[in-house]
């Protein structure tokens, strides 16, 4: 069985296909950028996506996600191969949101997910949408302008 991480295939052995996606995600493929949180799916930092969703990693096992696409916030940019970093990534630095930055990943991860299902969101849909991922620094102002900010670039356009 293998998983496709950032897309670049890695085994799951079977001892492994009951630990959480996070787990294997941080320990086995050695990726750091997703945060351990709350390990109960509440907070967000451990968001990723699957096929395209925005998910918590710490919610699923490496089991259940094999056939599966994931994509981490090491892998985001590569999505955007002509520029440095993601329409997110700049707009979060272009907005400098991050405050102690622990939960920013699972906030652009977020931020990107919903970008990609609603390109141009209301500020209510915004809201809603980014509600299940916390801010211990209350950067919410700031988070909601760099996802209208990131709504604007032309990537958004083509989607």
């Amino acid at each position: 069985m293998k998983i496709v991480i950032n897309n670049k295939q890695y085994p799951v052995p079977k001892d492994l296909e009951q630990i959480s996606l996070l787990d294997f995600i941080r320990d086995t493929v050695q990726l750091k950028g997703t945060k351990f949180g709350c390990g109960e799916g509440l907070c967000g930092a451990c968001t990723v996506h699957l096929d395209g969703e925005a998910v918590r990693a710490c919610q699923q096992s490496v089991g259940d996600v094999v056939g599966h696409r994931v994509l981490t916030i090491e892998g985001l940019a590569d999505t955007r191969p002509e520029a440095k970093y993601h329409p997110v990534q700049e707009a979060w630095i272009e907005e400098s949101v991050p405050q102690c930055g622990y939960c920013q990943p699972g906030q652009i991860m977020a931020a990107s997910a919903l970008l990609n299902h609603t390109p141009n969101p209301s500020d209510e849909e915004i809201r809603d949408e980014m509600s299940g991922n916390l801010c211990r620094c209350g950067t919410y102002p700031r988070i909601q302008r760099a996802i209208r900010r990131a709504s604007k670039d032309r990537y958004y356009e083509t989607r």
